[in-house]
């Protein structure tokens, strides 16, 4: 053999390189011969590896294993990417065809599923064994739409001949048969070049671009997209709850205007709304002392809504509300909790400076006692249990039809990661919240075990709260967050909130045995168009563009068969704020959808900010009643939340009972805006 043909291969060939010792004790048969060159042979294992191992190399190639191990680790680092950033936009197609194409796409639907509903949409024939041609339709079929009469100078003779002619043009002189030995780029390149002669064709020949037929197809499409814009009449019946406002509970709860509590109540009942939503705030109910609960006021209200035989929800809310003037939280936690506080400040929330967030407490003391002798959720059990024994009369005669279990910062499932009272402000990424010293204990445990110990910390390069992914080293393209540790840490962090959700709700089941349990899910759809999705990282939800971050959430909700509430953000953004942000609101508000439906989970919706006109009640009837789903899915009950008593607002009435009505599915799109 030549000297050249025994030197070492490349980095990338290195895997299939013989040994020299293998070489001389096992000479090749067509060594001889220079016009058969030597093969690749696969790179010897097992104990042939071991007994060429032993064997003398040449010096000067000591060096280049070692140096070809670490380019291929670096080159499957480079292609596992590659891969992760072609699902996630892979992800992005098919969710945009579920919604906006009407596409009735499978879960699981890989390219060639894409491609069959793309060919049909475009009126090719797909069989199963994916023979593809094009078959136009009898022209008897072109003329099966229906028309409304409208007043256009196309007359239907004209529509009726430029449709047949259209038909007739674009009918093949054969089925177009596709050569199986043709690759995949061959392929394309085929039916390209076959679009592109009838596209000629159609621009010299046909007259489907002369002016009549441009006219008339706008005329159909005015007709299939503008006919029920705003018809619902007919669609499911969806209830509609109204929470009432907080004010009505005094800190010392006792219920402070009846009179006006009826007069609300009565404009509810006579827009047709099926029910009310109440909070009962844990820092009112235990206030001063543990386990002394007061529930006079919300027994006074219960009572009258009863007498208005109106379905009540009632929120267990484990968190603080409002901010005054001062700056001080409106409800607070409990004093006793606060006092706790004092001199374990480790019970709170804590952010990389070290500054204490009291909205809630932190969940690294669901099991340490450090509660008078409790711990957290033996605190929130309490609580339930109590609240289940005074109003069980309401339970019994089917009042109270729902509870809802804070579980977070604003009662969401999350943590408090953009708390405005640290100075956060929209779009802002937030910051972790796992620097207490029980969440820090729970973080070097997980560390420990994974047997990195120096991981055991929170990331150094995250940014602060009002900073962009762009900006810090952990959320930019290509981050920290997608490397070895930032994966381990980010799935600690969105476990740690996913264990809180499960002991939590494993003792509400059995409190609220038999009553239906409402879960409160954010919708964090800022930088939701980014490869890191860093906003959603920091409120405990691991949801990068290469990671379905909701699946593992909704997996332990419906272990406990709850209902999940969904809050409808970012539906009144502006698009340039949207494109500031890198916001996509319908994007998430699909992926959280057909996560939760695809568990056979309840959803239901909220709204997060007040709204008074036409245009905002329609988007969010959208949302409750999707209508390009293929299944017809749509929310169980709608929750709408009012800034002040209503009796006090000066809405459009006329617009909330329209929006109702449609909820209600008996709407036709005959009512005017005041």
């Amino acid at each position: 053999m030549n000297e050249p043909q025994t030197q070492t291969q490349s980095d990338h060939s290195s895997d299939y390189t013989l040994p020299q010792s293998h070489l001389h004790n096992h000479p090749h048969p067509q060594s001889q011969s220079q016009s058969h060159p030597q093969p690749h042979t696969r790179r010897p294992r097992g104990f042939a590896a071991t007994a060429t191992a032993t064997a003398p190399a040449p010096a000067s190639a000591s060096s280049t294993p070692g140096k070809g191990k670490r380019e291929r680790e670096k080159e499957k680092e480079r292609t596992k990417l590659r891969e992760r950033h072609r699902r996630a936009i892979t992800s992005r197609m098919l969710a945009g065809l579920r919604q906006y194409g009407n596409f009735p796409l499978p879960a699981r639907a890989d390219m060639n599923d894409v491609l069959a509903a793309l060919a049909r949409g475009a009126g090719w024939v797909v069989e199963a064994d994916g023979t593809t041609y094009r078959q136009s339709p009898a022209p008897s079929h072109m003329l099966t739409y229906p028309m409304r009469s409208v007043e256009s100078p196309v007359s239907t003779s004209s529509l009726k001949s430029c449709s047949v002619k259209a038909a007739l043009d674009c009918q093949p002189p054969s089925v177009l048969r596709i050569d199986e030995s043709l690759s995949p780029a061959s392929l394309d390149s085929v039916v390209i070049a076959e679009r592109d002669t009838k596209n000629e064709k159609f621009m010299n020949s046909s007259p489907i671009n002369s002016a009549e037929c441009l006219e008339a197809d706008q005329l159909m499409q005015e007709f299939r997209s503008g006919e029920h814009d705003n018809d619902f009449r007919g669609t499911p019946y969806v209830p509609v709850y109204v929470t009432l406002h907080t004010s009505v509970i005094n800190n010392f709860c006792q219920l402070v205007d009846p009179e006006g509590v009826r007069q609300e109540l009565s404009h509810l009942q006579s827009l047709n709304v099926d029910g009310v939503v109440v909070h009962c705030w844990w820092g009112i109910v235990e206030g001063w002392s543990p386990q002394k609960y007061i529930w006079s006021g919300y027994r006074d209200l219960f009572n009258i809504i009863r007498g208005f035989k109106m379905s009540l929800q009632v929120v267990l809310a484990f968190h603080e509300h409002g901010v005054s003037e001062s700056g001080d939280a409106m409800i607070t936690l409990p004093q006793w909790v606060l006092e706790i506080g004092k001199d374990n400040a480790d019970i709170f929330f804590t952010d990389r400076e070290g500054r204490r967030n009291t909205e809630c407490m932190s969940w690294g003391i669901d099991r340490e006692r450090v509660l008078q002798g409790r711990t957290g959720i033996e605190v929130y059990f309490d609580l339930m249990r109590s609240f289940r024994t005074e109003f069980d009369d309401l339970f019994a005669g089917g009042i109270i039809s729902a509870v809802e279990i804070g579980l977070g910062a604003f009662g969401e499932l999350k943590y408090p990661s953009f708390s405005e009272r640290m100075g956060w402000r929209y779009p802002g990424i937030g910051e972790f919240q796992c620097y207490d010293k029980y969440l820090q204990q729970s973080l070097r445990k997980a560390a420990k075990s994974r047997g990195h110990l120096f991981w055991a910390r929170g990331p150094d390069n995250a940014g602060e709260y009002n900073s962009k992914p762009h900006e810090t080293g952990f959320f930019c393209e290509r981050g920290d967050y997608d490397s070895y540790y930032g994966r381990f840490f980010l799935h600690w962090y969105s476990q740690t909130l996913i264990n809180h959700a499960d002991n939590v709700l494993s003792l509400a089941s059995l409190a609220f045995e038999d009553t239906k349990i409402i879960v409160k899910v954010p919708a964090v759809y800022w930088w939701y168009r980014t490869s890191s999705h860093a906003a959603e990282l920091t409120s405990g939800y691991y949801n990068p563009s290469n990671q379905d971050g909701y699946s593992p959430v909704f997996e332990v909700l419906k272990k406990h068969s709850v209902t999940i509430k969904f809050v409808c953000s970012g539906l009144q953004i502006s698009s340039q704020d949207n494109d500031e942000a890198f916001a996509d609101p319908e994007g998430l508000n699909w992926q959280v959808l057909n996560s939760a439906w695809d568990r056979g989970l309840s959803l239901a919706g909220e709204n997060a900010l007040p709204c008074y006109d036409r245009e905002g009640y329609m988007r969010m009837v959208e949302v409750v009643k999707p209508r390009h789903d293929p299944d017809r899915r749509h929310f169980s009950f709608f929750v709408y939340q009012q800034p002040s008593p209503l009796p006090q607002q000066t809405i459009c009435f006329s617009e909330l009972d329209y929006f109702i009505k449609c909820m209600h599915g008996e709407v036709g799109g005959d009512l005017v805006s005041c």
